[in-house]
């Protein structure tokens, strides 16, 4: 594997070409009109362009980024995260071109991408699921039908995607009345799929997730969990690892589960299980993610290893750099903050130019970012301008760490949700550990003001 078309943009693009730099292996970055001059365009030794703005018109040109790669020569395609990242009709064109598609075979996506055979699977191999539906509700009256027998509140989700865009909470059957169909609509719309499922609302939940690793030896291993419960409107944040919250005993049974839900599918290469616990430490299935994880660096940060690097050999057909669990240890506490350029309390989107980017070098913080001073966030993509993160020997030692990094780090130009953090981090809440998803709207309620200031 000598040359890589990283099929994506931005922090992801660079990191993903920062591994293979280091490797000794040629990377071809397709950009956007718009992404001309971002630094991973840059920073590739190919670089083409593959249409507007718009990523319908760029980069989810499936068949333009497969011919770019059969053109130059290229080895493989690395589709780095959001994108094209779980299109299992993608990986499998890859493939038949006579590529190296850099993820988990297109079947494991395949079925993984769809909840409710998730689901079913997961079941069927011992791994605790939310309690909810098996099959799609294809009507209004079945749907409250089965949210009567689950009990309300349930959450409504399309059962083709994930993040906060498919799916809305319902504490009763007049609001799964107003949200069913405006709910399939909008799945319709970004998934290319209308069926949707209920699940039980599982009430102050924790979102934990493992990271797993398998080759196609039959090896499948896990490296620990990220505490990702820090989120607003359903969408993470702040990623910590270890979970301040997790027990020895429950974090156990909870790789164990991981490691199962793996082997199930015949997991290959870099996966994610997500699970939510409940405040009696009940944990349930929430979903796979077969492709690499934003919040992957926490991971990096507490175990040595570069996941990309593992996500290549693995591709190559090799066996796990380390395949014995017994020798993947955990060391110190990482966390992950992700800078947005978006209102701090509001988080509406601030696009804009960068006019200045700054912090201090020297603070030995690992900073991923896509973006330099001089470049413009559009409202084409995602507004994650950087992850910043820290590590330490401790979770306080983290803590502190990044409160006197945020004092150095500049942003002007636009709106960001640095305030947000600067004043976050330091509250009792985030200092105790013991926080679930509902923690960062709580606590916003009362320091909105302090916020903005």
């Amino acid at each position: 594997m000598n040359k890589i078309l990283i099929a994506n943009r931005g922090e992801i693009a660079l990191r993903i070409m920062k591994t293979c730099k280091r490797l000794g292996i040629k990377t071809v970055a397709v950009h956007s009109e718009a992404d001309e001059h971002m630094p991973f365009v840059k920073y590739a030794d190919e670089a083409y362009v593959i249409g507007p703005g718009p990523v319908v018109q760029s980069y989810l040109k499936a068949d333009d980024i497969i011919d770019i790669a059969l053109k130059v020569g290229a080895d493989a395609i690395h589709p780095g995260y959001g994108l094209l990242s779980e299109n299992a009709a993608f990986a499998r064109k890859v493939s038949d071109a006579g590529l190296t598609f850099i993820g988990p075979d297109a079947e494991t996506i395949e079925l993984m991408g769809d909840k409710i055979a998730s689901r079913v699977k997961m079941k069927a191999a011992g791994v605790p699921v939310v309690p909810g539906t098996d099959e799609g509700v294809a009507s209004l009256e079945d749907a409250i039908k089965a949210a009567d027998m689950i009990g309300y509140p349930i959450m409504l989700k399309a059962s083709a995607g994930g993040g906060g865009i498919g799916m809305v909470r319902c504490e009763s059957e007049q609001a799964l009345s107003q949200h069913f169909q405006s709910i399939k609509t909008r799945a319709k719309s970004y998934f290319g799929d209308d069926v949707v499922f209920l699940e039980k609302f599982v009430e102050n939940a924790r979102h934990i997730e493992v990271q797993i690793f398998g080759d196609d030896k039959g090896n499948i291993v896990h490296l620990f969990e990220r505490n990702c419960s820090v989120q607003r409107r359903n969408q993470k944040v702040i990623e910590e690892s270890p979970s301040p919250s997790l027990s020895k005993e429950v974090g156990k049974r909870l790789y164990e589960a991981a490691v199962a839900a793996g082997k199930a599918v015949n997991y290959r290469n870099a996966g994610t299980v997500e699970f939510i616990l409940s405040e009696n430490d009940d944990f349930y299935f929430l979903e796979m993610n077969t492709r690499l994880q934003v919040e992957h660096p926490v991971t990096e940060e507490v175990t040595g290893y570069d996941l990309v690097e593992w996500q290549i050999e693995v591709a190559r057909g090799n066996e796990l750099p380390v395949k014995d669990q017994q020798l993947i240890k955990s060391s110190g506490h990482a966390i992950e903050f992700r800078i947005y350029a978006e209102s701090p309390t509001t988080f509406m989107p601030s696009p804009g130019t960068i006019r200045k980017m700054d912090w201090n070098d020297s603070a030995n913080v690992r900073v991923d970012s896509g973006y330099e001073e001089g470049g413009s966030i559009t409202p084409f993509y995602d507004p994650m301008i950087a992850k910043v993160i820290v590590h330490a020997e401790g979770r306080q030692e983290a803590i502190k760490k990044a409160e006197q990094f945020f004092t150095s780090f500049t942003i002007e130009g636009i709106k960001t949700n640095i305030p947000l953090f600067q004043k976050f981090i330091g509250s009792k809440e985030f200092d105790q550990g013991n926080y679930n998803t509902n923690v960062l709207t709580e606590w916003l309620q009362t320091k909105k003001e302090e916020v903005e200031k």
